[in-house]
């Protein structure tokens, strides 16, 4: 899908701010400005590098200012807020602004025509900008690009003692080096500061200002009548690398065939290709994903490229990874389990499933999965009960998609692990009751994806048997029984089949009769022996969407009623029901006040895909169920055109959920989503 927007959409500078693009290089760098290609919030820059994939992330080019003479008047063409008041208004130059696979700005001042496009490129710390200026007027004009710079870490600002050495064609600073090779003249220029101000940021209760410096330009003269391209592509390695320059940084490579998937280590840049030639590069690679995922309306299409944004490399274990949500998260285990099904299965992109599932499988732990991966050789934190489940409900539906049992039957040894021990007990209170239900919490810890915690308050504490689990539980049990059977015949694998389905029928008796509430017509949250418990909250809809489950159809059709009731929006579900006392109408504000609402009420993308998939079960994926649910998704779009152009974002407002907050990027909403078209457009 092309996302075009007009004047219209930036008749004030605010408006203007309201909308970003997102690219990434599959290495957890990007680039990220708003439309009008100002920089509105701290994460906000044209290249974000990372030294080492996918966390090691640093805001090197914060923004491009840019200017154009003609007639002895300068004309500034970009746009900013700055922490004194004042503005750069750029945008009342530009006429258009386009995203598909490449975002397009185009200006007109005075009759010069300018078009700019921008990409990066797949597996190098590298962005690559090319002018096209059409100058129709009777004067010689001049383009000025200045790149303003940080060099910190992602979220950082530059601090007093930060030092810079600028030349014609580059920069260093905080041990990276930044490369230029540009047409037309890159010179050096007396050093300049700039302070912005955020404008989202601030109303997040997030640093709302922010300083970058400048000591070079590229000018190109463009003379009347002339049609000209001026293009820039910029390199980050590391300082030493500064050395080698002349041998390998600024080489360039004309080659039409070149495969984007292949490329240099994270932090180094092994060749440089023209802009020309990145922008041609980037368009083939997010075509080639649109044909792989053999999706056929253009909504999927546009999810399908858009899922590929959030799979990166991790140097650290050597395979791929999915990035749960830009500008701020990191790979998060529980996340990635989530997001791998419509991310990987339902795009076609087997061989990351497989990585990722692999790189996870090594790292197993007493049955439990990594949440997170740091940096620097660290252990891994193993904070979640539901990752592990989920891994193995990831195995099940990456068999079903391929047929691939040998990839189960070596991944069969850690899920038998991670059954047996949440059967005798494992860390953070995960153990399995004498009724066959897992419990988990204990303390301050938050296992379960409601996991805020504020110093010694936690908003959701779901200690005991929370819902969602028991629901992953009973489908790892049967997605056991069903492996067991699979891959070994005889009476052996009939036997370990039959322990795990008597295991499996045990917790189905248990779940209805814990968790069902016949006055409510809908399951409780969690069995806790608190007032929490009856709460109606968006995690039972898992009860019914995943593959194996334990209500009767009738109690299905009432959980989806309820949710649809109590909790549905357009743009994702409620965390809690309105009528709650505990309901919180609007995400935003100070920290603490975001963090109280964040799964008070605000409403989440994601499960909306659950939502959907237990829909179309309940009724059969009749024709009919197909056709309404595939036109209660088309008011998607208009979320595909808010915020982060053609993402779905973490979160909106319970109350009025009209645009997005948090990431505005999140990679279980896209993947989630991605999975309901799947089922759409299934036979």
């Amino acid at each position: 899908m092309r996302w075009v927007y007009g004047k219209q959409d930036w008749k004030t500078f605010e408006r203007g701010q309201e909308n970003c693009y997102l690219m990434t290089n599959g290495l957890g760098g990007f680039s990220s400005m708003t439309m009008t290609g100002s920089a509105a919030r701290n994460d906000h820059a044209f290249l974000m590098a990372c030294t080492k994939a996918p966390n090691n992330r640093y805001n090197v080019i914060h923004r491009l200012a840019e200017q154009i003479e003609a007639g002895g008047i300068t004309y500034t063409l970009s746009s900013q807020e700055f922490a004194d008041g004042s503005r750069e208004e750029g945008y009342k130059y530009l006429c258009e602004f386009s995203y598909e696979d490449t975002p397009v700005w185009r200006y007109l001042v005075n009759g010069i025509e300018i078009e700019k496009e921008a990409a990066m490129r797949q597996g190098e710390n590298t962005a690559a900008v090319v002018y096209r200026v059409r100058n129709r007027s009777r004067a010689d004009a001049v383009l000025t690009v200045t790149p303003f710079l940080q060099f910190v870490s992602k979220g950082s600002d530059l601090g007093p003692g930060q030092e810079f050495r600028f030349s014609s064609d580059g920069a260093e600073s905080a041990g990276l080096a930044l490369h230029v090779s540009a047409d037309g003249a890159a010179e050096r220029i007396p050093e300049r500061e700039e302070t912005y101000f955020y404008s989202y940021d601030a109303c997040d209760g997030r640093r709302s200002t922010g300083t970058a410096k400048a000591g070079f330009r590229i000018r190109a003269a463009v003379k009347a009548g002339e049609y000209r391209e001026i293009s820039a592509v910029f390199s980050v390695s590391e300082a030493p690398d500064m050395q080698t320059k002349g041998e390998t940084a600024y080489r360039h490579q004309e080659e039409e065939t070149a495969d984007p998937h292949t490329r240099g280590r994270a932090g180094g840049v092994r060749t440089q290709r023209s802009a020309r030639q990145i922008i041609k590069e980037q368009k083939l690679y997010r075509r080639r994903l649109e044909e792989q995922s053999g999706f056929r309306s253009d909504m999927a299409k546009c999810l399908a490229k858009s899922a590929s944004q959030f799979i990166a490399k991790r140097e650290s274990t050597g395979g791929d990874t999915i990035l749960a949500g830009f500008p701020f998260f990191e790979d998060w285990g529980r996340d990635t389990m989530i997001a791998l099904p419509g991310i990987c299965l339902s795009a076609r992109r087997y061989d990351e499933a497989r990585s990722i599932l692999r790189t996870f499988s090594r790292y197993e732990k007493d049955g439990l999965m990594p949440n997170l991966f740091p940096e620097g050789g660290k252990d891994p934190m193993y904070n979640t009960v539901d990752a592990a489940l989920l891994f193995i409900n990831c195995v099940w539906l990456y068999y079903e998609a391929t047929g691939d049992l040998s990839f189960a039957e070596e991944m069969y040894p850690v899920m038998e692990r991670i059954v047996d021990c949440y059967r005798k007990g494992t860390q953070f209170g995960i153990h399995m009751d004498r009724d066959g239900l897992i419990m988990a919490g204990e303390g301050l810890d938050q296992v379960t994806w409601m996991d805020v915690r504020v110093g010694e308050i936690l908003p959701t504490p779901r200690h005991g048997k929370p819902v969602e689990v028991n629901a992953y539980w009973y489908n790892a049990l049967r997605i056991m029984a069903e492996f067991s059977r699979k891959r070994e015949a005889g009476s052996t694998g009939d036997e370990k089949a039959a322990e795990y389905e008597r295991l499996a029928q045990k917790v189905r008796a248990s779940f209805t009769e814990a968790f069902w509430m016949e006055e409510k017509h809908c399951l409780k949250d969690v069995i806790s022996g608190t007032d929490a418990d009856t709460q109606i909250r968006c995690n039972q809809i898992w009860a019914v969407s995943m593959p194996f489950t334990m209500l009767d159809e009738e109690k299905e059709r009432e959980v989806v009623d309820t949710v649809f009731e109590k909790l549905y929006t357009p743009y994702g579900l409620r965390t809690l029901e309105q009528e709650d006392e505990q309901f919180c109408p609007d995400y935003g504000g100070e920290v603490l006040k975001r963090d109280l609402a964040y799964h008070q009420g605000t409403v989440w993308a994601y499960p909306l895909g659950a939502y959907y998939l237990a829909c179309l079960k309940v009724n059969k994926d009749s024709a009919e169920t197909k056709a309404e649910t595939a036109a209660q998704m088309e008011v998607l779009e208009s979320a595909l055109r808010e915020g982060c152009i053609g993402q779905l974002p973490e979160i909106y407002d319970g109350e009025n959920p009209v645009s997005s907050k948090g990431c505005f990027a999140q990679a279980w909403s896209v993947g989630e989503l991605l999975r309901v078209y799947e089922k759409l457009e299934s036979r």
